[in-house]
């Protein structure tokens, strides 16, 4: 099966073991429990749309492992034009839904990553790394199948490595390696769309050094396996998503969950790394390099939708969009900023040796900057241009509304140029874009501002910079840095 539709997708997560909780309680099945079954809901309608002629153009793409046509998340980014469809796919997802879709990313991004680490791997250390990926990578094809990214560790005490924490936990790690496979233990924290996938794809959370080569792992987990036990992690505040009524949108509602594996056996054909410490810098700054490119194109769908929500709200209010143009300008083209950086990174990128293709670094951290900044910007126009019916928390709640003492009038005080109704569905709306569950992890999603920044300043020429400024200006004298003050 090359190809699922959204029932078969939801048919084959309710035949996995339970092992997700939220609310002390155990999750019998993600595609009902209210926590979980709206994000279930958005990434099968991107299922789904494998067999929409409109859309299947930006969700399948031709294999080019099998030559077969695939949904584009089971496939090799082998080519610009394949890590364009990235962006295209993901600012579709979120103009659909209103946020993320976590199993449809990350874990797609972390195998082809391993695709060239392990590549890189086999050629310098006569290791069978790729043929396991390659294989891997079959399956995941051949089964539809979609994947959650675990990269962020807990990690206990920034200032310490993982070898120096008091818990060794922290950092998810291999505790002991046997003739057929590995045993893994350890927590990975705050990851993204868990609950609605097949299998994860955890990797090393850093870069690491020689004393940390316990860490220094890749592999590849069914979601359901022995030892894993998964804690759903949303906000309390993001309960209204569980009830009934127009509280929150019933939209794509990201999950997020933290990992607890607990002497999870590994079997060797899913070890794509572990102990060859050196490439785990590797690992991450492919990932990077294709995660923040795109992630352009995930918050510039989001504010597509948050311009639609701000105009039908200045609409619902009584007001005209003319009237609030130039904020609109201002949202689009914040949104444009990010998206057209991430394509700049794409472009300017190049192939690896394996096939697989890979987004110029420093544009693509450069992005990731940008997606720290504009989509709050974005928020507050969309806020703004709403009014403090959306904006000050003292909106009446859906239970309010429906109330047979006082809530005809309830909607009746809420009326304005739309019917009571109306104009609560669209406030909420910018109530949960802008403040609530809708909200992707724009500053520390894939990574935080700070670290992108410090890729920024390693990665520009700076002398190179200040020499051709010599030149151009004709200085000849010697100019540096004055030495350091002493103390």
């Amino acid at each position: 099966m090359a190809l699922m539709n959204g029932e078969q997708y939801r048919e084959s997560l309710k035949k996995m073991r339970p092992n997700m909780y939220k609310w002390g309680e155990l999750i019998a099945d993600v595609t009902t429990h209210p926590a979980t079954r709206l994000h279930v809901q958005s990434v099968a309608d991107s299922y789904d749309a494998a067999f929409d002629p409109e859309r299947a153009p930006l969700f399948t793409t031709k294999s080019p492992l099998s030559g077969e046509t695939a949904h584009r998340w089971n496939t090799l980014m082998n080519s610009m034009e394949a890590v364009l469809g990235n962006s295209k796919m993901k600012r579709a997802q979120y103009q659909r839904t209103g946020t993320c879709q976590g199993a449809t990313c990350a874990g797609w991004t972390g195998i082809n990553v391993l695709w060239a680490v392990t590549y890189e791997m086999d050629k310098e250390l006569g290791t069978n790394y790729h043929e396991r990926v390659k294989n891997y990578f079959k399956h995941v094809e051949d089964n539809a199948l979609a994947l959650a990214g675990a990269i962020t560790d807990a990690k206990g005490n920034r200032a310490l490595k993982p070898s120096e924490q008091p818990n060794k936990d922290s950092n998810l790690h291999v505790k002991e390696i046997r003739p057929d496979g590995i045993v893994i233990r350890g927590y990975k924290a705050q990851i993204c769309g868990v609950a609605a996938c097949h299998e994860i794809i955890a990797m090393a959370g850093s870069g690491y050094g020689e004393a940390d080569k316990d860490f220094c792992l890749a592999v590849a987990v069914p979601r359901d396996v022995a030892g894993l036990t998964i804690v759903e992690t949303r906000r309390p505040s993001d309960a209204r998503d569980e009830e009934e009524g127009w509280d929150a949108p019933k939209a794509g509602n990201i999950t997020q969950a933290f990992l607890f594996f607990d002497d999870v056996f590994v079997p060797n054909d899913r070890v794509f790394l572990c102990g060859e410490f050196k490439y785990t810098g590797k690992a991450i700054g492919y990932f990077t390099a294709i995660y923040r490119a795109a992630i352009g194109a995930c918050v510039a769908g989001q504010g597509d939708i948050m311009c639609g929500a701000a105009i039908n709200m200045a609409r619902a209010n009584g007001l005209s969009q003319k009237a609030f143009q130039d904020k609109l300008n201002q949202m689009a083209i914040n949104n444009e900023i990010t998206y057209s950086v991430g394509l700049g990174a794409m472009l300017a990128g190049k192939g690896h040796a394996s096939g697989l293709w890979i987004p110029d670094m420093l544009l693509a951290h450069v992005n990731k900057t940008q997606v720290a900044k504009l989509p709050y910007e974005t928020k507050v126009i969309c806020q703004d241009i709403s009014g403090g019916v959306a904006e000050t928390g003292c909106f009446p709640s859906y239970q309010d509304c429906q109330s047979p003492l006082y809530g005809a009038e309830v909607l009746k005080a809420l009326a304005a140029g739309a019917d009571g109704e109306t104009r609560a569905r669209a406030a909420r709306l910018v109530e949960w874009l802008t403040v609530g569950g809708g909200i992707p992890g724009c500053m520390h999603g894939g990574g935080s501002p700070d670290g992108a920044r410090m890729v920024v300043r390693a990665m520009e020429p700076w002398e190179k910079f200040a020499k051709e400024a010599k030149r151009i200006a004709g200085i000849t004298a010697e100019l540096a840095d004055p030495a350091p003050a002493k103390k």
